[in-house]
């Protein structure tokens, strides 16, 4: 058995207790790193792998990252998914028998990150856990560095969807058969009879009496998990939320990433997302705060009433805006101030963010106040300006502290009468070394005599060799010589010294006594700091509404109870902000339940089809969390779920083709919607045959106004399905509009009423530059279609029969062995079935065969 050296022990120990853990182990200035943590982390990190002896016979492999900047290294980690465990020294070296002892002070997961430089200011850090009990399971979402907590019970089909809304950096699965659904993310299994069922009553008191089972066991892991990995405390995290989904329009993960709320879907940037467009927020918990209300957009008409209330008082009076935006923009985090005060990590500077923040907190009250606007004078009742905190930060601290909280210059003369004292002997004793030097040079005639001072020997007289003849003899005492100089002390120079560094070393410790006094006392009045976060947040939305919408020209919606859902002139808000030079061109919509329940869109691709009925959507969202919508009218039922089926998508890692995906879209929607729901499917059965596409497309529509009622926007280019109109009484037709110009195709983005005539597929096919040989021949198979459509009573046959009978009888091109054989290879495919390397590779081989090259 390996004989490793004492403090390779220590080392192996601690790291047994944290397998799954990057163990950060100090040494004096260093987190240090061992066998195959270190392996690893110098990948992972970059860094070099070095080694070490440690008693056995090879060397350890190690490698280190200084402790000053190790918080770069463990949030790179993070991001990664890792863990990193934390172990300090935890006694003084110098008065350590043997190895120092050290501990675990924290573990640092992806989900409890709680120091600003590890976090996105305007996006919240998750943590979320399911707990499966008594057949049903519940969802705990936490929010580690603001304190938010959330608990519900979605139905049973919706647990991973509800989840996974909140965009968790981490997961805690604990209970009855919890299906490891995203094992992409990171994730800790917990069995309930490893759990404290407890922790959610000691937490939340009463809040919780009325918790369901499962709820409970969701809490009580989450804290129990957090408080394991965090070793202290957890009164930061603040009361309850409990809510029902039902509370809220739904959006299922299809459809929140094709209308690409918060990110986009090419680069999942939030640059070109609604979220993009609306935020004009000033801090970074409005900023968070608008994150929550795109992802959670209202029922309750009386509370969308009174945002929108809010922001049509602030549209109108645009320098009351202007004074909140100036006061909001000189506030701090105080939500993650806070958190950090309450954990007790928050530095001096923190604290002194804290007060520059409440001292505007009293402007930001007397503007909402006197607006004159019920909404806005409750959110400035509700402010606890925290005067009496405001007052204590100005006493105790500096105006610029260090960032170190262990090396004094935090605590403003004035505030303790023994820090005084001290600050006054040391104060003293440096002006009399001061004092020193120049009576020294006067008495011995040396003009370049100096007093100095370094950690080693403290306070010294140096003379340069050049002048040391010039010294009295028993005038000092020899203390250390250098290249070209002596250093020499007095007794009374070594008495003064002591009394300074004696004064000093107090003073440090005591200003640190003091600080942790100070935050300890402001840890008291979380709730009171969090409350007043909560309410700038939401006025800083309003604001943000506000000030986009009169930028972009928006209007309130009118929310009515009728059903309809009816705009004049609609905007993609987002396409909108986009377009440089172009002006966008905007559309109606008039749906309801009794005669325009489902709008057929027929047209051209590139025509605008897919954007019409994304900003539709984009509408619906922005009405129900209060915000002013991009059109000249709009008069607006509320929807509780909005489903989407836009786009071509495949989902490689699930297994999924794009048909596939298109399917489970669809679903979604068929089983889920009810007749408030609104419904957008594009394209539907275009990724199997045109038969079993047309058939697939007909039965939704026909399923979704004979059942379902909800409103829906159904685009296809199935031309067959315009029928459905004759048919249907609640199917109307409605076209993109695009027009010929001398041979070309001119896209208008238009919708208009009716059908389309055709679908223009060459036309596009031609305007992606397809070579000209295949626009020519399928210009001449189009024609023969046409043809034979007139001649065999079209309205009997399927496109199946007519590309059948195109094949019989098409013609002999006179065109040369090599393009012939290039059609025909093109005739034969089936491009349903065709993968994107495929046909990459069949283009190449066609140019070779072609040009022969």
């Amino acid at each position: 058995m390996t004989q490793y050296t004492p403090m390779i022990q220590q080392y192996l120990a601690i790291k047994q207790e944290y397998p799954d853990t990057f163990l950060f182990f100090r040494l004096g200035d260093f987190y240090e790193l061992f066998f195959e943590d270190a392996v690893k982390a110098s990948r992972e990190l970059e860094i070099t792998l070095t080694g070490r002896e440690g008693g056995g016979e090879e060397r350890i492999p190690m490698c280190g990252v200084p402790h000053h900047s190790a918080d770069t290294y463990i949030a790179e980690l993070l991001k990664k998914g890792y863990k990193v465990a934390v172990c300090e020294q935890v006694e003084d070296p110098k008065a350590a028998k043997g190895v120092v002892r050290r501990e675990v002070t924290r573990v640092i997961t992806p989900g409890t990150m709680m120091e600003g430089q590890w976090l996105t200011d305007k996006e919240n850090n998750y943590i979320v856990s399911i707990g499966a009990s008594g057949g049903r399971a519940s969802i705990a979402a936490c929010d580690m560095s603001t304190g938010e907590m959330y608990v519900t019970t979605p139905r049973a089909d919706a647990v991973w969807e509800e989840a996974l809304r909140y965009q968790p950096k981490e997961l805690v699965l604990c209970g009855e058969e919890i299906a490891e659904g995203v094992l992409h993310l990171p994730f800790m299994k917990l069995a309930p009879d490893q759990i404290d069922s407890g922790l959610a009553d000691s937490q939340y008191g009463e809040q919780a009496a009325g918790l369901g089972e499962s709820q409970k066991l969701a809490i009580s892991a989450l804290l129990q998990y957090i408080g394991t990995t965090q070793k202290r405390g957890l009164s930061h995290l603040r009361q309850l939320e409990v809510y029902e989904t039902a509370q809220f329009l739904q959006l299922d993960a299809f459809s929140r990433r094709n209308l690409e709320l918060t990110e986009t879907i090419r680069d999942k940037s939030k640059k070109g997302s609604l979220l993009w467009l609306l935020d004009r927020t000033e801090t970074a918990m409005g900023g968070r705060q608008l994150r929550r209300w795109i992802e959670r957009p209202l029922l309750d008409r009386a509370e969308i009433e009174r945002r929108l209330d809010a922001v049509h008082h602030l549209y109108e009076d645009l320098l009351l805006a202007s004074d909140i935006r100036a006061a909001l923009h000189e506030v701090y985090d105080i939500e993650r101030l806070t958190g950090r005060i309450a954990y007790g990590n928050a530095n001096a500077r923190d604290l002194v963010q804290l007060r520059v923040s409440l001292e505007h907190i009293p402007e930001l009250k007397v503007r909402l106040a006197d607006s004159g606007l019920p909404v806005l004078s409750e959110l400035a009742d509700g402010m606890d300006a925290c005067d009496d905190l405001v007052s204590l930060l100005r006493q105790a601290l500096v105006e610029d502290p260090p960032l170190s909280v262990r090396e004094g210059g935090l605590i403003r003369p004035g505030y303790d009468a023994y820090l005084d004292k001290l600050q006054l002997a040391s104060r003293e004793g440096k002006d009399w070394i001061a004092q020193l030097e120049q009576a020294e040079r006067e008495a011995t005639g040396i003009r370049s005599l100096k007093v100095g001072f370094n950690k080693v020997f403290g306070y010294y007289i140096e003379i340069s060799r050049a002048n040391l003849s010039h010294v009295p003899e028993g005038r000092y005492e020899r203390k250390q010589t250098l290249a070209n100089a002596e250093r020499f002390i007095t007794p009374e120079l070594k008495e003064r010294e002591a009394l300074i560094l004696e004064a000093e070393e107090k003073m440090v410790e005591l200003e640190y006594q003091l600080f942790v006094q100070v935050r300890s006392e402001l840890a008291q009045h979380v709730a009171r700091l969090q409350s007043l976060a909560e309410k700038v947040a939401a006025v800083d939305v309003l604001q943000s509404f506000a000030t986009v919408s009169y930028e972009r020209g928006y209007v309130r919606p009118q929310i009515v109870t009728s059903g309809e859902f009816v705009v004049r002139e609609g905007r993609h808000p987002v396409v909108e902000a986009v377009l440089s030079k172009e002006k966008y061109v905007a559309n109606d919509v008039a749906l309801d339940q009794e005669q325009r329940q489902v709008l057929l869109i027929t047209g051209p691709n590139m025509a605008g089809k897919s954007t019409y009925m994304r900003q539709i959507a984009l509408m619906a969202i922005m009405a129900q969390i209060g915000c002013f919508v991009p059109a000249k009218e709009a008069s607006l039922s509320l929807v509780d779920q909005i489903f989407t089926r836009i786009g071509a998508a495949d989902d490689l890692v699930g297994g999924h083709s794009t048909f596939m995906v298109e399917m489970l879209e669809t679903k979604q929607a068929l089983v889920k919607a009810t007749s408030r729901s609104l419904i957008l499917l594009d394209e539907i059965g275009r990724g199997t045959s045109t038969y079993d596409g047309m058939a697939l497309a007909q039965a939704v529509i026909e399923h979704i106004h004979d059942r379902i009622g909800a409103k829906t926007l159904f685009s296809t280019h199935y031309h067959e399905l315009t029928q459905l109109a004759e048919s249907l009484p609640r199917v109307v037709n409605v076209n993109a509009r695009c027009e010929e110009r001398d041979g070309k195709l001119l896209f208008l983005h238009k919708i208009a009423e009716g059908r389309a005539d055709k679908s223009y597929g060459i036309h596009v096919a031609e305007l992606a530059e397809m070579p000209r040989s295949v626009i020519s021949r399928a210009r001449q198979i189009l024609h023969e279609l046409e043809a034979k459509q007139v001649a065999a009573a079209p309205e009997q046959m399927t496109f199946d029969m007519l590309f059948a009978a195109a094949a019989e009888e098409k013609p002999e091109p006179a065109i040369d062995p090599q393009t012939a054989e290039v059609l025909d290879q093109l005739r034969s495919i089936d491009i349903n079935h065709l993968t994107p390397l495929q046909a990459m590779l069949l283009l190449s081989e066609w140019k070779q065969t072609l040009t022969g090259t």
